[in-house]
């Protein structure tokens, strides 16, 4: 089948977590084809409802123009590894989802399919592989998910985020195994702790021009997440002692009439938003300390700006351990605290916070994090691999 070099498609949806980190490689998948004289046309496949269409159709890369042309929304079911009797209506959305994507990639004929994962991106990744379109797929966290697994079975080449991934897999499939580290925006590489201080309300202090008390950016994804909050509310007195708090609640778990007394009981110490998003990446730069769960994404963008991190990982029934093994790997390299299970508590919340106010101790965790994330950013070094591909691919593409 003759492809089209000048086309490349993206797959993965369900989450944010699993459309940014492929928007950041199609951004500079396009910056690659620029500087080569090369106009490529990006175009998504994801979830026909929910967040995907929203998130991939508003996101504006480097050049101030749409990073997806054109977004396919194509019936999604879950991946369970339990018993539901969602399960079995979920298997015929499924093979709706590939013989939507099947005829999509068909007619289309891209040069290569990128996913992020999610379980949007298992039917595309298979149709991709049965119509012999080179498939590339990543996977941010520390252990692979389900989707991944599978879309491993299809792809040419996953990239993967940690080192350890890799050795965990037999040595045939480390062949075709990179390791890159995770996508990360390229706004986060070109942030402004001034317009973050601004945005916030933060005036400088009068000494040496940081702030009068360090900032505390707590994060719970979009939705919030109920047990950081309740840590924060729990323990607000000694946390507006001694930080200033910029609060994300998230949009599911606000509350907004506990938020604003907070406001009138501790004034500029306790900044409560439901959500901040274009915002976000100037409001981590001008944190001093990041309260959050250890999805990849959250990490990862902390990480890259070099912000201490005080990391409480979702855990027990309903999750595999992603965010656990995450969250371990960085304090494993000095680069995090983790409050894990019984210790995700008001007693070692406050010791953990207590250590980050000494700033020579939050210097160690920076100079961590700086050789994690140190060399050529991930997003970068994807889509220079995809653009060989798609180069390499030209003579077989215009035959």
């Amino acid at each position: 089948m003759k492809l089209n070099k000048n086309l490349v498609f993206f797959t993965g949806g369900g989450t944010a977590g699993h459309i940014y980190p492929g928007l950041a490689v199609a951004d500079e998948l396009k910056t690659f084809a620029a500087s080569n004289n090369l106009d490529i046309k990006i175009c998504w496949i994801g979830c026909s409802k929910g967040m995907d269409k929203k998130i991939v159709e508003t996101s504006i890369g480097p050049d101030s123009k749409p990073t997806a042309d054109k977004f396919y929304g194509i019936p999604s079911g879950k991946l369970r590894r339990y018993f539901s009797l969602k399960n079995f209506s979920d298997l015929f959305r499924i093979m709706g989802g590939f013989f939507s994507a099947y005829h999509i990639l068909r007619r289309e004929k891209p040069a290569v399919l990128f996913s992020k994962g999610g379980f949007v991106s298992v039917p595309p990744c298979l149709a991709a592989h049965l119509l012999h379109i080179p498939v590339f797929t990543h996977e941010c966290d520390f252990t692979l998910g389900l989707a991944n697994r599978l879309n491993f079975k299809s792809a040419d080449c996953m990239f993967v985020s940690y080192e350890e991934t890799k050795n965990r897999l037999g040595a045939a499939d480390q062949k075709r195994v990179i390791v890159t580290g995770n996508p990360v925006r390229p706004v986060f590489y070109k942030t402004d702790s001034a317009k973050g201080r601004d945005f916030l309300g933060i005036a400088p202090g009068t000494s040496n021009g940081d702030f009068v008390k360090p900032v505390l950016l707590v994060l719970g994804g979009s939705s919030g997440a109920r047990q950081i909050n309740e840590l924060v509310f729990d323990n607000i007195d000694f946390l507006c002692e001694h930080f200033t708090v910029v609060h994300q609640t998230g949009l599911l778990n606000a509350d907004d009439n506990r938020s604003a007394l907070l406001v009138e009981k501790y004034g500029e110490s306790y900044k409560p938003y439901n959500f901040i998003y274009k915002e976000m990446p100037d409001v981590v730069a001008a944190a001093d300390v990041i309260l959050s769960r250890a999805g990849a994404n959250s990490i990862w963008e902390a990480a890259v700006l070099q912000k201490p991190m005080v990391l409480v990982p979702l855990c027990g029934n309903g999750t595999r351990g992603d965010q656990v093994d995450n969250a371990e790997f960085f304090k494993s390299k000095g680069a995090a605290e983790v409050l894990v299970g019984a210790d995700a508590d008001s007693e070692h919340l406050k010791a953990a916070l207590t250590n980050m106010l000494d700033e020579t101790k939050r210097a160690s965790y920076k100079d961590a994090l700086r050789i994690l994330t140190g060399g050529e950013p991930p997003a970068k070094k994807i889509a220079s691999i995809l653009f060989e591909k798609i180069n390499g691919e030209k003579g077989e593409s215009e035959k």
